[in-house]
């Protein structure tokens, strides 16, 4: 096939205040006509730099392209002024961003911004513009598109924002569509949609992808051949199914082990690669994948190994074929433990007793003003008649798509706010009568740990601060024994006790979750509400947190709510599971039973969302249609119905009961699957 884009030895210099960081080097690669290429790695492993380095939107962020190439269709990029660069963007190559919002002007509508990106490069006039934009819009899937042209981007869903993006990127017939992160924001229902739109589009208009992504599973399904890159290096490259088949580099098997599975051993820790990876101000000598890697040695150590050609693929490694061998015969997980821990292959046992929270018909409704033409007041029905019990040392999972009440439940769990109607008994006392001290002497048995630990802590304070401000607000203690403590909670997480002077910037997304569980259980508490606690990490380091939580509850005893909708990653951590929809726990379930064998259609389509890393699984993914509706106007009856496969006109008119369909399983469903 012919080429239709090539890097060769790119570098990527930053420049900051006093020095000079290289971001990217040495990367060379290839995108053929028609081909899907995806670019995986853990965040700060250069796979971001590198598309927009494509784009040269570097330009506006302090970077520059020290060496190297960018051609596509004959044209270096590297040579190209701005103005000039202006007529490629959007032509030949567009891009969809990880944040769509971020991406759109908030203070123009959809249609105005996706007609002035077809008036730039093309020659139509406004009415013929605004013709292909909704014709774009309905093309992507997003209904109404007339309706949805003339509004603005923060009255759209996050899954409707995206796909109104793909229509923004598609608007000129690009040769070439990147694609950064497209999906790692969105519920796996959504995700697979847009993975499914972006194949249709793909063999509709002749288009060649690169994709940008963390999650192998992603990469699995769509790519005709994967680089792996880490920090700054590409450091793999090779045909999908070559690469999941026989990895030749450490880092690259790492990932994969690293992927939770749908029907892995619950018993055992997750694999996860040790460490994290460098900075950029802070990069090894040599390969600066050696401090990570179980077969480091000092050749690795002093120097860096190129990209080599092996067996019809790339590696940057000294001792490919040995390695491969031994990862090959599984030799690793008998001479390397990757992480190391006497319990690795143990068995964790929770003792499980007496429910500790017992939540009795819950509801929580948000007041938003009176309905049209009337005067009968309208509110959001964000949590809706939910009953359940988490019983004492179980993790109790909770999954649904964005909006169907999983954090509100979490929050009025622990009276973060108010219940609207129902009661909530932690150990037999009703949350909803206790106000002020007694409230918050109760609170001391209940923690939260929230999916930005950046966002939830004061940026200002140290890590000591951070971790004893429990310590302060609910027992007497000195100066000293704070400092001791802290310190003890620092290394029960696996960080250093010296980051007790270090600010909260100054560590990694995965350092700053596990400064989150120090301060959690700081001051011992009984229950845990982990609200998408890990949602924002790299797998391999999901991996580690879920080890670490999971070691934690089994020394303090804890017992956990974890909201997530990583499904495969909440199946590994929880007991039991519920499934909301729209407000109404719909499904409830011990977990292995929950996902071999699904009562509710909804908790089925939620399985079959999820993409399975492996490339030569060709099985038919049920995708579920639509979006989640509005909690503020639901459904009549089943309030699943507008979405499911298997709706009726029962359906419709009547609400199922939430009943037993067999032992200590429960659905609300007229027709069980």
């Amino acid at each position: 096939m012919e080429k239709l884009l090539e890097l060769k030895d790119l570098r990527v210099d930053f420049t900051s205040s006093n020095h000079v960081l290289t971001a990217i080097k040495d990367v060379t690669l290839d995108i053929k006509k028609g081909e899907t290429v995806c670019i995986v790695g853990e965040s700060g492993s250069g796979k971001t730099v590198t598309s927009k380095t494509i784009m040269r939107l570097i330009d506006y962020e302090n970077g520059k392209i020290a060496e190297g190439s960018i051609v596509i269709d004959g044209i270096d990029l590297t040579k190209l002024s701005q103005k000039k660069l202006r007529s490629i963007r959007g032509k030949k190559i567009a891009m969809i961003f990880q944040e769509p919002m971020a991406a759109f002007d908030p203070v123009f509508t959809i249609g105005k911004q996706i007609i002035e990106t077809i008036l730039e490069h093309k020659h139509s006039n406004k009415l013929e513009a605004k013709a292909r934009a909704i014709y774009l819009l309905r093309r992507v899937g997003i209904s109404d598109a007339e309706i949805r042209l003339n509004q603005y981007p923060n009255e759209m869903s996050g899954g409707m924002l995206q796909r109104a993006m793909i229509a923004m990127a598609l608007a000129c017939d690009p040769d070439l569509l990147i694609a950064d992160e497209p999906t790692t924001a969105l519920d796996v229902t959504i995700q697979a949609q847009i993975l499914q739109l972006l194949e249709e589009l793909k063999e509709e208009l002749g288009m060649s992808i690169l994709l940008i992504t963390h999650d192998m599973g992603v990469a699995a399904k769509m790519a005709d051949r994967i680089i792996v890159m880490y920090a700054g290096k590409i450091v793999e490259q090779a045909d999908v199914k070559q690469l999941f088949e026989r990895p030749y580099h450490p880092y690259t098997y790492g990932l994969l082990q690293s992927i939770t599975n749908v029907d892995g051993d619950r018993s055992k820790k997750l694999y996860s690669i040790k460490g994290s990876i460098p900075g950029l101000d802070d990069l090894p000598f040599g390969c600066h994948f050696h401090p990570r890697c179980p077969f480091a040695t000092d050749l690795c150590k002093s120097e860096s190994p190129p990209l080599m050609e092996v067996n019809n693929r790339q590696t940057a490694c000294w001792y490919t074929e040995e390695v491969s061998e031994k990862l090959f015969n599984k030799d690793l997980e008998t001479k390397v433990d990757v992480q190391p821990q006497k319990e690795m292959a143990q068995a964790i046992s929770v003792v499980i007793g007496e429910p500790l929270f017992e939540v009795q018909e819950l509801s929580k409704y948000y007041p938003i003003g009176k309905k049209l033409f009337s005067r009968q007041q309208a509110y959001i029905s964000a949590v809706d008649n939910v009953s359940f019990h988490i019983n004492v040392g179980e993790t109790f999972g909770l999954v649904g798509e964005s909006g169907s009440g999983k954090s509100t439940l979490g929050r009025v769990l622990l009276q973060l706010e108010k219940p609207t109607s129902g009661e909530v008994f932690f150990q037999g006392q009703d949350l909803s009568k206790l106000h002020g001290r007694a409230l918050r002497e109760m609170r001391r048995d209940m923690q939260v740990i929230y999916q930005d630990p950046y966002g939830s802590v004061n940026p200002r304070w140290k890590i000591g601060e951070i971790i004893g401000e429990p310590l302060q607000v609910h027992e007497t203690i000195s100066v000293k024994d704070k400092i001791d403590r802290v310190q003890e909670l620092l290394e029960i997480v696996g960080l250093n006790k010296n980051s007790y002077d270090r600010y909260p910037h100054e560590f990694s997304g995965g350092q700053r979750q596990r400064i989150a569980i120090a301060r959690a259980i700081a001051i011992n508490p009984k229950f845990i509400l982990a609200d998408e606690a890990v949602s924002a990490l790299d797998v391999s380091v999901q991996a580690q947190i879920i080890n670490l939580l999971k070691d934690v509850q089994k020394e303090r005893k804890l017992t956990y709510l974890f909201i997530g909708h990583g499904l495969n990653i909440v199946r590994h951590i929880s007991d039991r599971i519920g499934v909301m929809y729209l407000g109404h726990l719909v499904e409830l379930a011990n977990s292995e039973e929950l996902f071999l064998h699904p009562a509710h259609h909804y908790t089925k389509g939620l399985i079959e969302s999820i993409p399975v890393a492996d490339p030569t699984c060709l099985r038919e993914r049920i995708t579920l249609s639509g979006e989640i509706p509005s909690p503020a106007n639901p459904p009549s009856g089943c309030r699943f119905h507008t979405r499911c496969p298997a709706a009726t006109a029962r359906c419709r008119e009547e609400q199922p009961l939430f009943s037993e369909v067999s032992k200590g399983h429960w659905a609300a469903c007229h027709h069980p699957v």
